[in-house]
């Protein structure tokens, strides 16, 4: 008869803690993805029983900005470069109601800055992007934009108070968002195929 050999057991205990240093290892050097995106305050939504309004705005007051699945940028019929965009825009916002190939403008009184200005009131940047836009295109073209409104108001903060824009006060900075009122109106995706 053989004689049955006893089979040793492997010692575990110290396998938790072996679990939870590799644990704690790969939550200390793992790098999270941060999520990215626009910083936008949405409209509150439109009770449903409200009629629409036809609104009539002039073409003169419509900057219309378009990006296709190729992104290729159209600026009013006109192809651009996305770095050509924010001075554009700055040109369309910025006052000057002479010329009749931008916003008209009308006198508005802002206490704060010192007098009554000329205002774009009426003014909206149009941005539609084709279904096939890159993300990256998308987020150069808004950050062009937004960075058209951003320069137009810091220059005015320093014209006026000597700093830039961010650091004024919730008042001087309503006066100068009256001054500059950022319009932009984003359409939604439509599928125009390829550029021309």
């Amino acid at each position: 008869m053989k004689k049955e050999r006893e089979v040793q057991e492997i010692n575990a205990s110290s396998m938790a803690d072996i679990s939870f240093l590799l644990l704690v290892f790969f939550l200390v050097t793992t790098t999270m993805a941060t999520d990215e995106g626009l910083s936008r305050v949405l409209p509150p939504m439109k009770d449903p029983n409200q009629e629409q309004q036809k609104v009539d705005i002039k073409p003169r007051n419509i900057m219309e900005v378009l990006v296709n699945s190729n992104d290729k940028l159209m600026v009013n019929g006109e192809e651009m470069d996305v770095l050509q965009l924010k001075n554009e825009a700055k040109r369309f916002i910025s006052t000057n109601g002479n010329d009749e190939t931008l916003p008209e403008v009308e006198p508005v009184e802002i206490p704060e800055l010192g007098g009554t200005f000329p205002v774009a009131t009426a003014h909206v940047i149009s941005l539609q992007n084709d279904r096939g836009t890159s993300y990256e295109k998308y987020i150069a073209v808004q950050n062009e934009l937004v960075a058209a409104y951003d320069e137009l108001r810091d220059a005015k903060a320093m014209e006026k108070f000597r700093k830039p824009y961010s650091e004024l006060d919730e008042d001087k900075q309503k006066a100068i968002k009256t001054l500059y009122p950022q319009r932009l109106s984003e359409a939604e995706p439509k599928s125009y195929g390829g550029a021309k």
